[in-house]
């Protein structure tokens, strides 16, 4: 495809190198760069890797002659759009006329040629050119916007889905419990009820946390609270509150952190956030009896925190989009796991407002996989 900052080509044939000067001469403009020819063969040879917006044919040339070549050209569908200008020194009367017309010529023009004329009849068609192929460009543009806004409202559908799924489950079960509660008030099992409705209202104060954190980053509307934490006390905080979901399916927690003090410039809260929803996602995608390991070390000026798992591992065909939108892994029974699939998303804008980095280091379907985050140390010195 021509891009339209590329330069405009007309093609110059006529068998007197002097006459190609003379015509490259008379036409010079910016942008534009002239093709020159000295037979029919050599123009059809620099016709099958250029795209020019005029071709100006000499007429009478040893071997093919204009005619021929025009044929030639009108008959190829790569060149038969070109418009062609005759160039002749002998007498164009009317058979001459005729025949350069039905080759396809737009106009003849005598020797010895008049600058004036030539060049504003070209200039014509350079200009046309140039729109005709701004066109194209933004034809092209569009639809790659029409098949972004079809995968955005793909998405959205897909979201909505997801979102009615998990909001339905857990509203159900609240009124499934109150209906419970109403026949075993003051029992044993209604403890029990209690503590299942509870953990479905924190699930859905996680999934209405999680849409507002994003809403908030998209609009500009979150802010950090940055102070200077000890990084190994969030790594405790963000491990006491995915303790639950490790235990759950009684994975190992193995944790490798270096014993010397790490200090950082950052919010508490969200530092805590982004470690947990790692830890908590490791726990989601690895098979009961699995391992997850957490590991945090100060290398230069950067803290390097990774959480690897012994999961289901991440498709090669999903790795460079897991950090999107509404994107989630299958589990390894092929079914979709519980959740928005904004977790990673939420996590990478998370990592970026504090000029971090979070990438996937490791991932092999069955094995596991392993994340890494960046986080600088600057402005963190111990006081």
């Amino acid at each position: 495809m021509t891009s339209v900052t590329e330069p405009i080509k007309c093609l110059l044939v006529d068998d007197l190198d002097e006459n190609l000067l003379a015509l490259e001469a008379l036409l010079q403009r910016d942008g534009l760069v002239c093709l020159k020819a000295r037979s029919g063969e050599e123009a059809l040879e620099l016709l099958l890797v250029h795209d020019v917006a005029l071709a100006l044919l000499d007429v009478q040339m040893p071997g093919m002659d204009g005619f021929e070549l025009a044929e030639f050209m009108r008959g190829n569908e790569r060149t038969g759009h070109i418009p062609i200008i005759f160039l002749t020194a002998g007498s164009a009367d009317l058979q001459r006329r005729f025949r350069g017309y039905e080759a396809g010529a737009v106009d003849f023009i005598q020797k010895p040629i008049e600058a004036d004329i030539l060049r504003s009849k070209a200039d014509i068609f350079f200009d046309l050119y140039a729109q005709r192929r701004q066109v194209v460009a933004q034809r092209d543009e569009l639809a790659v916007l029409a098949i972004a806004l079809q995968a955005a409202d793909r998405h959205k559908n897909e979201f909505l889905a997801i979102l009615g799924h998990e909001l339905r489950n857990p509203i159900m079960a609240l009124g499934a419990g109150l209906h419970l509660l109403e026949r075993r008030e003051g029992t044993e099992a209604a403890r029990d009820i209690r503590g299942r409705m509870d953990r479905h209202v924190r699930h859905l104060y996680r999934l209405i946390e999680d849409l507002l954190d994003i809403a908030r980053i998209d609009q500009g509307k979150i802010s950090l609270r940055k102070e200077r934490i000890s990084l190994q006390e969030v790594l405790d905080f963000a491990v006491e509150a995915s303790q639950i979901h490790i235990e759950a399916s009684s994975h190992q927690l193995v944790l490798d952190i270096q014993p010397e003090p790490i200090w950082l410039q950052a919010d508490y809260a969200r530092i805590a956030q982004i470690v947990s929803n790692l830890l908590n996602n490791a726990a989601k995608y690895t098979p009961p009896g699995g391992e997850v390991r957490l590991s945090a070390r100060c290398i230069d000026d950067w803290v390097e925190i990774e959480v690897a798992d012994t999961g289901v591992g991440i498709p090669v065909d999903m790795q460079a989009k897991i950090f999107d939108l509404f994107t989630q892994v299958n589990s390894s029974s092929g079914k979709v796991q519980d959740g928005l699939g904004i977790g990673l998303a939420l996590v990478r804008q998370l990592v970026e407002l504090h000029d971090g980095a979070i990438s996937l280091i490791g991932s092999m379907p069955g094995q596991g996989s392993t994340f890494q985050v960046r986080l600088p140390v600057n402005n963190a010195s111990a006081g």
